[in-house]
């Protein structure tokens, strides 16, 4: 049903969208999306879930996860690869007509260019690069440009610090963060050497299906076809525009002023498909709901209180009556789907259980902490839900509602308490969520590589030893075994209580088609949509 606020909102919306557009042209996809997690649109710095997804339609990485299976790696920008007996020298030679938007060819020395600059920048992503060149291997700039160099146009050379599993670099660069920008285009706009990162915030230099026109924050992007692609969208233009009420985009969609809705909620949902002229499709996505418990707070910092709010939530509960169609119990860190995910549930809703873990801990009067979370749905009415439900357990939570982009923020600088969060695999390979999980080899501010573990201040040698000896093992039935148990482990020692993983639900108007939501956040692909 409808709220006041949600109907007031509906009403108004037709109208604004109706002055800009009429009907949306037939060469324009317009897409009804929550899109106030965008910080930066620049790759090497981008790690939202909206920020990657537009990247990934921007820019070109060297390798990429087949569509029809996204655990296999296969060419992109280049065409072939080769290591060295040891397994730490790699040598990519990158494909012909590989071209930019501006025209410009794709050379070896703009995907070394790419690579060291997520890891010169260090920002939130940077670690997926960064960590095979680590301090002690030397990761300054000299360093890491000795150690990523073009030899020739079409010849990039990588020298690792030490030799992984199989495959592990190539997942790692088939990630958003390995999108490969033109250097000039970067250079020309650089300030203060930031190799050009402000001006990518907000402009685009790749060799994807499609470059950015604009984009203006919770309100809009435009993103517009690269004429030099040699396979060209079969729409002109994408229009992303920031609709944060399920209700709102659902009107939309029906009325016609939006080809795509992306946020809807269940009810939404059951009402689009009853209506033929719209069309739902779900898909599984590696993406993790959990709660982040911050151990600079004194009492997060005891595991029987972590673990009393473990048990202090009503994981069925949420599921059933809140996301029954987008989200799935889920309380490991590999999400299903992936090598080695485990799928049972051991926490279920016991607040006398975690009155009893309270006490234990010495808070028989209970514990008050605050909340972030997104003031979007779901996430505000899972906070309202989980209010609620931890009360029983003799915890009571302030809320801290906020914009996504303002809560990411306060979360990645360690200032929260509790905190809900959302985590996409960026690769698909299980250390991808083992690393940001489990390890924490610098708790300090300082940190480069700052991870999930170091955004709640957590340090588990063991658990950070295992995992980094679990990405060497060669041996592929024993590294399953390994995160096997990293996962069972983490369960009950980590700052997180993981609740659900998403499924990504869009509802399109007829005869819009061809959109398929993919399991990573970046291979949400705009290029093959059309409109009949």
């Amino acid at each position: 049903m409808l709220t006041r606020r949600a109907a007031i909102a509906a009403a108004a919306a037709p109208l604004l969208w109706t002055r800009a557009f009429a009907d949306t042209p037939r060469d324009t996809l317009v897409m009804a999306k929550r899109i106030d997690d965008i910080i930066s649109l620049d790759p090497q710095e981008s790690f939202e879930y909206s920020g990657s997804e537009i990247c990934g339609n921007i820019y070109e990485k060297l390798v990429t996860p087949a569509a029809s299976d996204p655990t296999r790696i296969e060419p992109q920008l280049a065409s072939s690869w080769s290591t060295s007996p040891d397994g730490r020298t790699w040598t990519f030679i990158l494909r012909d007509g590989a071209t930019f938007a501006s025209g410009n060819p794709v050379t070896a020395e703009d995907a070394a260019f790419s690579l060291q600059r997520a890891v010169i920048l260090n920002k939130a992503p940077g670690f997926i690069i960064g960590q095979f060149f680590p301090a002690a291997a030397g990761a300054t700039p000299d360093a890491v440009a000795s150690r990523i160099r073009a030899t020739g146009p079409r010849t990039l050379v990588i020298e690792i610090a030490q030799r992984q599993a199989p495959t592990f670099l190539l997942y790692c660069l088939s990630a958003a963060v390995g999108g490969v920008v033109e250097k000039a285009q970067a250079m020309a706009h650089a300030v203060n050497g930031d190799l050009g990162n402000a001006w990518l915030r907000t402009n685009s230099a790749g060799s994807g299906p499609f470059m950015l026109r604009s984009v203006r924050a919770s309100e809009l992007v435009a993103l517009d076809a690269n004429p030099h692609h040699p396979t060209p969208p079969k729409l002109k233009r994408v229009l992303i525009r920031h609709v944060a009420d399920p209700s709102v985009q659902l009107l939309l969609v029906q009325k016609g002023d939006a080809d795509i809705a992306r946020d809807l909620l269940p009810e939404q949902i059951a009402i689009a498909r009853k209506n033929p002229e719209l069309q739902v499709i779900a898909e599984p996505k590696a993406s993790l709901m959990y709660l982040s418990m911050n151990t600079r707070q004194p009492a997060l910092a005891i595991p029987k209180v972590r673990e009393a709010i473990r048990w202090a939530i009503d994981y069925q509960g949420i599921e059933r009556n809140l996301v029954p169609e987008t989200f799935r119990v889920h309380q490991a860190f590999l999400p299903r789907g992936f090598p080695a995910a485990v799928t049972e549930t051991p926490f279920a809703f016991d607040p006398a259980r975690a009155r009893a873990l309270l006490a234990q801990a010495g808070f028989n009067d209970g514990i008050e902490l605050t909340f972030d979370h997104a003031s979007s749905s779901p996430r505000a009415e899972i906070a309202q839900a989980l209010q609620a439900q931890l009360r029983e357990a003799g915890i009571r939570l302030t809320l801290i509602a906020g914009e996504g982009r303002q809560v990411l923020t306060k979360i990645r600088a360690r200032q929260h308490q509790l905190a809900i969060s959302l985590w996409g695999s960026d690769y698909m390979d299980p250390h991808s969520n083992a690393q940001t999980f489990c390890v924490n080899d610098d708790n300090t501010d300082a940190s480069r590589n700052r991870t999930s573990a170091w955004i709640n201040a957590w340090a588990d040698p063991d658990l950070t030893a295992r995992a980094l000896a679990a990405v060497q093992e060669a041996d592929p039935v024993r590294r399953v075994a390994e995160y096997e148990a990293m996962q069972r482990d983490l369960m009950h020692t980590g700052p997180f209580a993981i609740m659900l993983q998403e499924t990504a639900v869009a509802v399109l108007r007829r005869p819009t088609a061809g959109l398929a939501p993919g399991p990573i956040s970046d291979r949400t692909p705009y290029a093959g949509v059309s409109k009949g």
